[in-house]
C-alpha cells in the first residue's frame, strides 16, 4: 500500500518499508515523541463522566432486556427472529 509519510510527506510503501506508515525510524520517533510531549491527543474522553460519578465499581452499566440503545431505537436485536 502507498501512503505518505504523516511527519515529513515523503512517499512510502508498505511493501518494501519496514516503517510504515512512517518513512524512516526517525519520523516514527518524531511522532511518538509527539504523542508523548502531547502535540496530540484524543479529542473526546474515554468515560463518560456520568458512570464515574454513580460509583459503579465496574466502570459500565450492564445493559439489561429491556434497555435500547439510542443509536439503534427501532432496528431488530441480533436475536430476534424473522417470522
Amino acid at each position: 500500500m502507498k501512503h505518505r509519510c504523516p511527519i515529513c510527506k515523503t512517499p512510502t510503501d508498505s511493501e518494501s518499508n519496514a516503517d510504515f506508515p512512517f518513512c524512516s525510524e526517525r519520523c516514527r520517533n518524531r511522532d511518538l515523541g509527539n504523542w508523548a510531549t502531547e502535540k496530540y491527543v484524543v479529542s473526546e474522553p474515554v468515560f463518560d463522566m456520568n458512570e464515574l460519578e454513580t460509583g459503579d465499581e465496574t466502570g459500565s452499566k450492564k445493559p439489561t432486556e429491556t434497555d435500547e440503545d439510542e443509536d439503534f431505537k427501532g432496528f431488530r436485536r441480533p436475536d430476534d427472529t424473522i417470522h
